[in-house]
């Protein structure tokens, strides 16, 4: 629907309602979709019309549209679950049950079955998350303050809250002047004219002498202004001139400019020149006949009612051309014959780098070819050198500055929804880099060398997600962003102070492409609703308003030599379109044929040599030669490809990065690439070392000629705001053409590296979790998946939980170490305690395990395994009584309701808790189990003893794959019972194995060993060790109380936490760490479990943001030695 019929709609909305047909406004909200009346909706939820408010809701979102959808249908459906369980209808509430909650089941499963035991209640306020529930009417009260939230929040409806800003009887003034029109057109006007229908243009009867027009009084319209009164056109009229001359190129565009910041009018077909301003004024008083480009209007609409098209086109021609695009002649542009073939299209596969999360966003580094940045959808930031594989930084999304932030953004900040990447993007020289974030921020980085990534600037940026940013030069270096509030704003890249804001979109700006022709620098921005418009740096206003083609949202980049215009889209249909434009004539050039008819989410596409095109779409990547509108070739990367990978190229174009299914990004290499990651191999990157070797140095920042025809030329990848929209990259990213230099070894080796040592409470963040139970040292320790809480297990069977509530030093609510929880017990008072054998307590081995949705913990302390509910601590239901005893627990990852259970007579049970029944025992291990870890990739359950082997187990029979013990150094003897415990690394393909004598990385599949790291004997022992979430770091604890930080890849020791850091001094008692956990989303914090039974959580200075720095490849492992010996095949004597 064009947008002059979605603006009938609301005029036609408008006159319902002053007419008083309620139920027919309401019922055309819900048709068209267009505006959502929310006190209509809260009306009907506080009358409890559950049917009404569900169907009304159709209109506009489905159960499973998104996690807002989903949330806002369940927490009605809930409430109507609990009214029917408050008036004690068991069979109402079972159809609600079957009938509206049963769909949830398939998204939490556990959460479900919790709803169902609702039904065996009394009272369902006896469940304590239930207890404070009150009457119906307060109860509705609070989830219609949630539901608002949800709705707000939710990008479907962030269009339609708004009822368009009208004058009261909008439709009646605009029929008004329309029969006002006709009267005047009449060849015998009568003074007082009778209007009797409105279903036939009006014309007067037979001639009366009345000659002069006169003013229609039909009392059913009420009254007209007069005839002959119009205003003058003017405001139609050309836009004033600007201060700079326009570029011929973006002139094409500009047929219609206006003098407001934002014309309502479209400027007509790109190229089409206006007629001439005083025949305009002299128009005469009939409509002309013989010019078909030119629709007449009435003198004072503020909409032109259909837009112009190309002079002789006939009616038919039109209706048979494609949608959106008009045929325009223009000549064959000629960008010479290149000497590239296909085959210098990178296709081969290379390597595969694991994220972690999804793709969102990419960009080569444009001096270093081999250094990629990527962004991802948990708001997570990585720096990669494809030379040595090696993830040089990462950088997690943190507001820097919480004080300074708006209102909306610490609401935004407060919901469990991360912040995604939607871009990122490297400035010309490479010195920095921008992160548009989807919740209002956007961060500014400089980039040094190595993992040197230093805070440059945050600028909360718009209101809501930020969609897309891009680097210009209008005289400084700037910064280019767009957003959901719908504007454009230019940022100061040195200050962050704002230069310019350009208003005029009327739905969320979705990318922006900033660009410059002889010597006029401008912007292009499109939006979701398909509008394209462009912008000088001035505050005069956008001075192009047209549709993308089929009305897609679209971006826009120009190749890699600025001279040709590309744009890719998709619109709501899935229907996507990529195209070249004619910049002297603002018209569609060439369409190219080969996306997928209905386009599955964002396709990305990006340019390269000057010659070719590339989009990810149907599980490939797709290439065509600009020439050319039919495709090149595909490639499916050896598969794993999603629907629509994110793509990007590097400068030179032989390398291409793709996402994959898994989380990942695949690196595609031509012949001249796979030679550049060879002579780069194990080379790391050095940022100073490579500009000092520039043929052209790289000027400093913000001082670069403007006449760099690469600034700002490329727009990339971002994540979507709406379903089906598609991405569109540049190939312009660099001042400078510089090969990759091979480092200079005698440099290399001649830099210092020290191991980081933090001996001070001041030279970290610590904190000592408050604790008023009986201290018992922790045995077992780790934190909820959600990272909001941490769960220990002291050695009395006795669970504590300390959750994190929001206040202003914590609005997020997750551990930190810089606000101290609360110690949480439910209102019963009660405490998760497991049963306990009738043996020493003290050679009880405890376990646990949490449920992924961190609903349930099941655990054991030599007794019975209990399964406790977390939220009200009751005991769910024990079994497997000793002999033998549990020692180790694992949640099946793909089905909660199957356990690993490692045991003390050194079997392993596959049990189903659902039937209680014990599918299969494994035996493997001489003694007993102390480590069980799965792996969903390799379909595998890895399994680990105190008798020091290792043990692979098919999870589709349950056979046993491999096995091997660990190998002891000479001279070394593991205790008769040492534990050695397995995880997996984020890849799920490296197995991480800890012993009190070493940690150890295996290749999972084979047993392979190798890496092998041995601490020094001053240390004392290994008491635990674990990834960190990111698996790029390892924390691990000592029996002299410190806490050693590894860099996982390479296990080199770069920092040790002494125990004067998070330990008061006391000389009379020997403390120190037996567990240590891992956040599971924030990459340098962890938690310690202490033999006092305290628990302390630790994370770097701010300041610093990390643990030290790793040592350089040349240099030793530090104070501590790696070696890379495997494992044997037999016990060590």
């Amino acid at each position: 629907m064009s947008s002059l019929s979605r603006e009938l709609v609301f005029l036609i909305l408008q006159f319902l309602d002053e007419e008083k047909f309620k139920e027919t406004v309401h019922k055309l909200e819900q048709e068209s979709g267009f505006f959502f009346n929310m006190r209509y909706f809260e009306e009907t939820v506080t009358n409890g019309e559950w049917d009404d408010v569900e169907k009304y809701l159709s209109g506009f979102t489905k159960v499973d549209d998104n996690r807002y959808s989903m949330k806002i249908f369940f927490e009605i459906r809930k409430q109507k679950y609990l009214e029917a369980l408050d008036k004690r209808d068991r069979a109402k509430a079972v159809e609600i049950l079957v009938k509206d909650l049963k769909v949830f089941s398939a998204f939490n499963e556990e959460l479900f079955k919790e709803i169902t035991q609702l039904l065996t209640l009394e009272n369902f306020r006896d469940n304590e998350q239930l207890s404070k529930y009150g009457d119906t009417k307060s109860a509705r009260g609070i989830m219609l303050a949630e539901l608002k939230k949800l709705i707000e929040a939710n990008p479907l409806f962030r269009d339609k809250l708004q009822f368009p800003s009208l004058k009261n009887s909008r439709l009646r003034t605009l029929i008004n002047q329309s029969l006002n029109w006709q009267h005047q057109l009449c060849k015998n006007p009568k003074a007082n004219p009778d209007i009797k229908t409105l279903f036939v243009d009006h014309t007067c009867g037979q001639p009366n002498g009345a000659r002069a027009p006169s003013p229609v009084t039909n009392p059913l319209m009420g009254a007209v202004p007069k005839a002959g009164g119009f205003p003058p056109l003017s405001a139609h009229g050309p836009f004033q001139p600007a201060p700079a001359p326009l570029p011929t190129s973006l002139a094409g565009w500009m047929a219609n400019p206006s003098p407001v910041p934002h014309p309502s009018a479209s400027a007509g077909p790109m190229g089409l020149a206006t007629a001439n301003n005083t025949a305009i004024l002299k128009r005469p008083r009939t409509p002309p006949t013989n010019n078909p480009a030119m629709d007449y209007q009435t003198a004072d609409s503020e909409h032109v009612l259909k837009r112009p098209r190309p002079f002789g086109i006939s009616d038919e021609q039109v209706n048979n051309l494609p949608v959106n695009i008009l045929p325009v002649a223009y000549t064959g542009q000629s960008h010479g014959q290149s000497s590239y073939s296909s085959d210098d299209l990178p296709k081969t596969v290379v390597m595969s780098l694991p994220q972690g999360s999804t793709v969102k966003s990419m960009d080569f580094h444009p001096v270093q070819q081999i250094l990629l940045l990527v962004g991802t959808n948990m708001g997570d930031i990585m720096v990669w050198d494809l030379g040595s594989r090696e993830r040089l930084a990462i950088k997690n999304f943190k507001v820097w500055e919480l004080g300074s932030c708006s209102m909306g953004l610490q609401a935004s900040l407060a919901n469990d929804y991360p912040a995604s990447v939607n871009r990122v993007m490297w400035s010309p020289d490479g010195t920095l880099f921008g992160v548009a974030y989807s919740k209002h921020i956007v961060h500014l980085y400089s980039y040094h060398n190595g993992d040197d990534l230093r805070n440059h600037l945050e600028i909360e940026a718009h209101v809501g997600s930020v969609n897309d940013l891009a680097f210009s030069y209008p005289n400084k270096l700037c910064v280019v962003t767009c957003g959901d509030d719908r504007f454009i704003k230019v940022w100061d890249a040195n200050t962050g102070s704002k230069q310019y804001t350009f208003e005029g979109h009327e739905a969320p700006v979705y990318s922006v492409c900033p660009h410059h022709k002889e010597s006029i620098q401008f912007i292009f921005s499109t939006a979701t609703d398909g509008k394209i418009k462009a912008w000088l740096y001035d505050n005069l206003g956008s001075r192009v308003d047209y549709d993308a083609p089929g009305h897609s949202s679209t971006t826009m980049a120009y190749s890699a030599d600025g001279t040709r215009l590309f744009s890719c889209g998709t619109n709501k249909e899935g229907d996507s379109y990529i195209v070249e434009w004619n910049e002297s004539e603002g018209a569609v050039k060439r369409t190219y044929h080969g996306l997928g008819k209905r386009s599955v989410g964002v396709v990305q596409f990006d340019t390269t040599k000057n010659r070719f095109l590339a989009a990810g779409d149907e599980f490939l990547v797709k290439f065509w030669d600009m020439d050319n509108i039919n495709l090149l070739m595909t490639t499916d990367a050896e598969g794993g490809l999603p629907a629509s990978p994110c793509i990007r190229f590097n400068k030179e174009g032989i390398l291409l990065a793709v996402s994959t299914n898994e989380n990942g990004i695949k690196i595609l290499a031509n012949q001249e690439g796979i030679r550049l990651l060879r002579t780069m191999e194990n080379r790391s990157f050095d940022a100073s070392r490579v500009a000092s070797a520039a043929v052209v140095k790289a000027p400093a920042i913000g001082t670069f000629p403007p006449a760099n025809p690469a600034v700002g030329a490329s727009i990339g990848d971002r994540a979507a705001p709406v379903a089906a929209m598609v991405g569109m990259n540049s190939d312009n990213r660099s001042l400078v053409d510089v090969k990759p230099r091979i480092a200079d070894e005698s440099g290399e080796k001649s830099r210092i590296w020290k191991l980081t040592e933090i001996n001070e409470q001041s030279q970290c963040r610590s904190l000592r979790l408050p604790d008023n139970l009986t201290a018992m040292r922790v045995s077992r320790l780790m934190y909820t998946n959600s990272g909001l809480a941490i769960l220990a297990l002291a050695s009395n069977a006795v669970h504590k939980l300390w959750k994190w509530q929001r206040n202003d030093r914590n609005i997020t609510t997750k551990a930190t170490a810089s606000v101290a929880p609360q110690l949480w017990q439910p209102s019963s008072g009660i405490l998760m305690t497991n049963e306990i054998s009738d043996t020493n307590p003290e050679d009880a081995v405890p376990c646990f395990a949490l449920s992924k949705n961190d609903s349930y913990v099941m655990s054991a302390s030599g007794g019975k395994v209990s399964l406790f509910n977390m939220m009200t601590f009751k005991t769910m239901t024990t079994f497997m009584p000793p002999p033998p005893a549990a020692t180790f627990l694992a949640f099946h990852p793909q089905d909660n309701n199957i356990i690993a259970i490692g045991m003390e007579d050194s079997s392993i049970q596959i049990y189903n808790v659902r039937v209680d029944e014990v599918k299969t025992k494994l035996k493997g291990h001489q003694k007993r189990v102390t480590g069980l870890a799965f792996s969903p990739v390799l379909n595998v359950l890895v399994s680990s003893g105190a008798d020091s082997q290792l043990c692979v187990w098919s999870t589709d029979g349950w056979e046993k794959q491999a096995s091997k013990f660990l190998q002891m150094s000479p001279g070394q003897a593991a205790a008769p019972l040492a534990d050695t415990r397995v995880q997996f690394h984020h890849d799920q393909i490296h197995l991480l194995a800890v012993h009190e004598t070493q940690i150890a990385i295996f290749e999972a599949s084979k047993l392979e060993c190798l890496r092998q790291w041995v601490p020094r004997e001053a240390s004392g022992s290994i008491t635990h060790a674990t990834y960190s979430c990111d698996s790029q770091s390892i924390f691990v604890s000592f029996e002299d109380g410190s806490v050693g930080v590894l860099t996982a890849s390479t296990l080199r020791f770069r920092c040790r936490i002494n125990p004067t850091a998070y330990l008061p001094p006391n000389p009379s008692l020997r403390v120190y760490p037996l567990v240590v956990a891992a956040h599971p989303s924030e990459p340098n914090q962890f938690a310690l479990g202490l033999t006092d039974g305290g628990v302390c959580v630790l994370e770097p200075l701010e300041s610093e943001g990390k643990w030290g720095t790793s040592p350089p490849l040349e240099n030793g492992a530090g104070p501590s030695s790696t070696s890379g010996a495997a494992g044997s095949d037999q016990p060590q004597r």
